[in-house]
């Protein structure tokens, strides 16, 4: 994954939105979630995808999905989907996308510039559904 991702990264050219570095924040703290690999997928103009997957999962192939929108790369911002039953929402930031993760009713959370309090809520939403992957 690091082949594909970290010339991504490197290409990128961050701007006062700081959607990179909310990027990066969010892609560090997967990395710190024991048991899970991250899968990269690069759709140039659509979307580029971390998906995180627990060691223990076998029924789904990720537990979230982790998107930068490219619909313009100067003006990138961040969707991150988690499956409905898989996280809690407690201050309802999320919007629920029915089928709309694989096939799946899922939440997700927008993300168009760089907030601490956003983040620190969307890793705690990280933190619960890989708590809540093992299947």
């Amino acid at each position: 994954m690091t082949t594909e991702l970290n010339p991504f990264i490197a290409a990128w050219k961050d701007n006062d939105t700081r959607i990179k570095q909310a990027f990066e924040e969010l892609l560090a703290h997967l990395k710190t979630l024991d048991r899970t690999g991250l899968e990269f997928v690069a759709r140039p103009t659509v979307s580029y995808s971390v998906r995180p997957k627990h060691d223990l999962q076998k029924k789904r192939q990720l537990f979230a999905m982790v998107d930068v929108i490219d619909d313009d790369p100067d003006n990138r911002w961040l969707s991150v989907c988690f499956y409905g039953e898989m996280i809690t929402d407690p201050e309802e930031k999320g919007d629920l996308i029915p089928e709309g993760l694989l096939g799946e009713d899922g939440y997700c959370f927008d993300l168009d510039e760089y907030d601490p309090d956003d983040m620190a809520y969307l890793k705690q939403r990280l933190t619960e559904a890989h708590a809540n992957a093992p299947e």
